[in-house]
């Protein structure tokens, strides 16, 4: 009688697949991967990639998934200990995540390809919006919490571009500790200080 269901082997490849492309998306980008240079690296028949994942950026979803555990679980980190240091505390973090090699290079994809790949830029604004961290800041914070939320969110991120992706110097090779120093009392004002009165939007009610 002949065997069904899946082959031995199939789970490998599929792993192989998955790693391959987390590896080259990391590297290039969402546009500059394609999935002929994923199934080449990969050893693997392009037809295959199709057929486990339907297309790239079902690919890209797949593998570049933001590490929300590690995200959740850094809301009580951020917001116990001294108030007065909380800026210190979320840069210290940021720049922990981007040195774990298990969020590294979900990271570097998904930064790598926000600006041209919609589910990438979905991804990172998950950072603004959803998080532990996020969370923290409205706990914390003494007004306009999703503002203050997305401006740490983007000196952070753009912390994080000039140091891992245009490896700017010499903030690209400046010791955590330095960076920490520097930026925190920035994102301390961001998350706990007086912000200017936000002015209505046009046609909004006052």
């Amino acid at each position: 009688m002949a065997r069904t269901g899946r082959r031995p082997g199939e789970p490998a490849t599929r792993q192989r697949i998955e790693a391959t492309a987390r590896e080259l998306f990391a590297e290039r980008g969402f546009d500059a991967t394609s999935v002929r240079a994923i199934a080449a690296a990969a050893g693997v028949d392009p037809s295959l990639i199709h057929h486990y994942f339907g297309s790239k950026q079902a690919l890209f979803i797949a593998v570049m998934r933001l590490p929300l555990d590690h995200l959740e679980a850094a809301e009580p980190f951020l917001v116990e200990g001294d108030p007065d240091t909380v800026g210190e505390r979320f840069v210290r973090f940021g720049l922990r995540m981007w040195d774990e090699p298990a969020s590294r290079p979900a990271l570097l994809g998904i930064l790598r390809s926000a600006l041209t790949d919609p589910a990438a830029a979905e991804m990172l604004r998950d950072l603004f919006t959803r998080t532990g961290p996020v969370r923290a800041i409205e706990r914390l914070a003494p007004s306009e919490p999703q503002l203050r939320a997305e401006l740490v969110g983007s000196h952070l991120v753009g912390l994080a571009m000039a140091r891992h992706v245009l490896r700017i110097e010499p903030l690209a090779s400046a010791d955590p500790e330095t960076i920490v120093a520097i930026v925190g009392p920035t994102i301390q004002r961001y998350v706990t200080g007086d912000l200017p009165a936000v002015a209505a939007k046009p046609g909004s009610a006052t």
